[in-house]
C-alpha cells in the first residue's frame, strides 16, 4: 500500500512538470483572484496576458450586425492559447443570438472576460431547447469581470404571468464552472432569470447590478442549483421574481450585502419540484435589506411526494422596508387547496436580528408541513412595525403551523402562542 502511494505522488509531480497549468480543484486562491478581477475590469490582466478582442475576429460594434460566430471565434482562440488569456468585449454594442462558450480550456487558469460594452439579443435568433442566451460551460478557472452591460431586451418578450408558459431564456448561464468571479457587470432586463448558475463549484460574485421591473414575469435576479460553496456579495438586485434563488442541491451558499427590491425577496425554493432532489444545506442570509419585496427571508417548497431536507440555514441582520411577508416558511406554495403535504424536511433555522417594517399585519409566517413537521426554528431579535393602510381590527401577529419555535431577545410581532 505504501508503494501505490508513492507512485501516486510522483505521479502528480510528473504531471505537474509535463502540465505547468495544471490545477488541483481547491488550490483557486480567491482573495488573489478578486484583486486580479479588478485589474481584468480594466483591461489589465496582469503581466503575459494575450488578449483576444471580439473585434479583431470580425464582430461590428455597431448594435445591429450580428457577432456571434466572431464572439465564439475569440472565445475558442482564448481557450486554446497556451499561456495566459484574455477575450476582450470593447465598448460599443453588439448583437449576439444564443451562443455556448465551452471548455475545457488549455489556457493558463483562469480564462479572463473584460466586458466594457454592451451585449444585446439577435431579434430573429431562436434558442435551441433547454439552450440560454450566453452560456459559459465546463470551465475551471474563470474571470467574468467590467463595467459593461448584458441587456436582454426583456420588454420585447415578456408576457403576462400564466400557468404553463414556456420558461424564457437567462441572460448569462455559467453550468459546470469551478473557481470563477463574475465582477462589476450590470444585467439589464433579462428575458428569464438573470444569472443561472448549475453543478458549478467555488464561484464569487461581488459587486454586480441586476435590473429588471417589478411586473417582469420570471426574472429571478440569481438562481442556482446543484452548485456547492457560492458567495454572492455587495450586489443590488431588483427584479420581477426572486433577487435569489436557491433550489435543490445548492450547499454551503453565502448571501451578504445585498440590496433587494423590487422582487420576491431571497428564497430558498421551491423545492419538492423534481423527483430525487438532493438536499439544501449550509444557507447564510446575512446583512441584506429588502426594500417594497413581496417577501424577505423566504423558505417555500410544494406539497408534494419528492422528500428533500432543508438545513442549516440563517438569516440575520437584516432591515424590512415595507415588506408584505417579511419572515416566511411556505410549505403550502402553489396547492394551498390539496390536501397532500410537502414530504421536504424543514430543520435548523435561525432568524435573528430582523428589523424594519412590514406591510402585512401578520409579519411572521410559518406554515410547516402536517407530514413533516419543522424542526429547530428559532427566533432571536425580531423587531418589525406595522407600516400599511387599513386592516385596523387585525392585530399585529405571527402564524405558526406544524412548528414549535424557539425564541429569544425582543419578539415584535409577539411570538405564537404556545
Amino acid at each position: 500500500m505504501a508503494s501505490m502511494g508513492l507512485v501516486g505522488m510522483i505521479a502528480i509531480l510528473v504531471l505537474g512538470l509535463v502540465l505547468p497549468n495544471f490545477q488541483v480543484l481547491g488550490q483557486f486562491d480567491t482573495d488573489q483572484a478578486m484583486e486580479q478581477a479588478k485589474g481584468v475590469a480594466t483591461g489589465n490582466g496582469g503581466p503575459g496576458v494575450e488578449a483576444f478582442n471580439v473585434l479583431d475576429y470580425g464582430a461590428k460594434a455597431d448594435g445591429k450586425t450580428p457577432s456571434s460566430i466572431n464572439f465564439i471565434r475569440a472565445f475558442k482562440a482564448a481557450c486554446n492559447h497556451p499561456g495566459k488569456a484574455m477575450l476582450v468585449i470593447p465598448e460599443g454594442e453588439f448583437v449576439v443570438g444564443s451562443i455556448l462558450l465551452s471548455g475545457p480550456c488549455t489556457c493558463e487558469a483562469p480564462l479572463m472576460v473584460q466586458v466594457s460594452g454592451t451585449v444585446l439579443p439577435q431579434g430573429n435568433t431562436v434558442t435551441a431547447e433547454g439552450a440560454e442566451w450566453i452560456t459559459f460551460q465546463s470551465i475551471d478557472g474563470l474571470i467574468v469581470s467590467g463595467k459593461g452591460t448584458f441587456n436582454g431586451q426583456g420588454e420585447k418578450s415578456w408576457k403576462p404571468k400564466c400557468k404553463g408558459c414556456s420558461r424564457q431564456p437567462a441572460s448569462l448561464k455559467f453550468i459546470k464552472v469551478n473557481d470563477a468571479i463574475i465582477n462589476g457587470i450590470h444585467s439589464l432586463n433579462a428575458k428569464g432569470f438573470h444569472f443561472m448558475i448549475s453543478i458549478c463549484n467555488n464561484l464569487r460574485i461581488d459587486d454586480v447590478n441586476i435590473t429588471a421591473p417589478a411586473d417582469s414575469p420570471n426574472t429571478d435576479g440569481i438562481h442556482m442549483s446543484k452548485t456547492n460553496n457560492v458567495r454572492i456579495s455587495n450586489s443590488r438586485i431588483g427584479t420581477g421574481d426572486d433577487c435569489v434563488g436557491i433550489i435543490h442541491g445548492s450547499t454551503n451558499i453565502t448571501i451578504e450585502n445585498i440590496d433587494c427590491g423590487p422582487g420576491h425577496g431571497i428564497s430558498i425554493g421551491s423545492l419538492g419540484h423534481y423527483d430525487s432532489e438532493a438536499d439544501v444545506f449550509g444557507i447564510t442570509v446575512r446583512n441584506c435589506s429588502f426594500t417594497d419585496t413581496d417577501n424577505g427571508a423566504r423558505i417555500k417548497t410544494y406539497k408534494t411526494d419528492s422528500p428533500s431536507k432543508a438545513s442549516g440555514i440563517i438569516f440575520e441582520d437584516l432591515v424590512m422596508k415595507h415588506v408584505k411577508n417579511p419572515i416566511l416558511i411556505d410549505q403550502e406554495y402553489g396547492k394551498r387547496g390539496s390536501s397532500q403535504h410537502s414530504k421536504v424536511s424543514i430543520q435548523d433555522v435561525q432568524f435573528s436580528n430582523i428589523r424594519g417594517t412590514s406591510a402585512s399585519k401578520v409579519a411572521v409566517d410559518l406554515i410547516c408541513s402536517a407530514a413533516i413537521p419543522c424542526k429547530g426554528i428559532s427566533l432571536k431579535d425580531i423587531n418589525l412595525q406595522f407600516e400599511g393602510t387599513g386592516q385596523a381590527s387585525i392585530p399585529f401577529s405571527s402564524n405558526c403551523t406544524n412548528v414549535k419555535v424557539s425564541y429569544s431577545g425582543i419578539q415584535n410581532p409577539p411570538p405564537c402562542p404556545p
